[in-house]
């Protein structure tokens, strides 16, 4: 007993070690420029369009903002992690769990990914807000199937990983559209990853805000038919912010 406590207090002591994070202490005012969008904003200092508007209520319209306009920044938190003997960029970004291309850009000093050295500090871009926002659209399409009778969807993590690697993989080809030219079909994604299924599904949207892409989801009789289709029992949820529309979504479906 004693030894196992004390391995796991020097496991806890490394872990610490690796990892250390740091808080913004306050919200910075940004000026818009001539080219400027949100996107392209909440871009540029690492936060969510949705950030954007939480900080910035009098934007009632996200897409006409204008040059000289005052933008709030909401503060954000970094994570920053410190390259261990046999790190590589993909490794990292599995163990964090985000994708290969948000940690390269939270990390634009890096030129070469493969050339990585122990002891160099890593930024660990903060996801939360995202995962936050996949739990939202599953609250919502939950909802929509409890109200109708429908027994409600199990949340399934290795179909949510799918369904980000292809809305991250919209924004990295630039296309919208259920086949992709990295991966082939949704079915054929879901296979080369382990995802088992007796019927499955997709739906694909580009919104600003989660709200707005549900609705428009719900508002599109196909969408609308995936989302309450009882022979679904099981979802994942994919949001990754970029693109033109701000922010692609992914929802997946099975059957089992």
């Amino acid at each position: 007993m004693v030894k196992k406590i004390l391995l796991n207090v020097v496991v806890l002591t490394l872990l610490l070690c690796m990892l250390t994070t740091t808080l913004a202490m306050a919200d910075t005012t940004y000026t818009v420029q001539w080219g400027d969008t949100l996107a392209k904003i909440a871009s540029k200092y690492g936060v969510t369009i949705s950030e954007l508007l939480s900080a910035n209520p009098s934007i009632k319209n996200p897409s006409l903002i204008y040059v000289g306009q005052k933008i709030t920044i909401p503060a954000t938190k970094m994570v920053t992690y410190t390259v261990q003997k046999g790190d590589t960029m993909y490794a990292i970004a599995k163990r964090f769990e985000i994708s290969y291309t948000e940690l390269l850009k939270a990390n634009p000093n890096i030129k070469n990914p493969a050339m990585i050295y122990v002891g160099q500090k890593i930024t660990i871009p903060d996801t939360k807000s995202l995962a936050s926002y996949e739990q939202q659209v599953f609250e919502l399409v939950n909802k929509e199937r409890a109200a109708r009778g429908l027994a409600t969807f199990k949340y399934n993590t290795n179909l949510a990983h799918v369904a980000r690697l292809k809305s991250q993989d919209m924004i990295n080809r630039g296309y919208f559209d259920h086949n992709s030219p990295t991966y082939g079909s949704p079915f054929d994604m879901m296979k080369a990853h382990g995802v088992s299924y007796r019927t499955a599904g997709e739906n694909i949207a580009g919104n600003q805000t989660v709200e707005r892409a549900h609705t428009a989801l719900m508002n599109s009789s196909g969408h609308r038919a995936n989302i309450l289709n009882a022979n679904y029992t099981h979802v994942g949820i994919g949001i990754v912010e970029g693109g033109p529309y701000g922010m692609m979504f992914t929802q997946m479906f099975v059957g089992r």
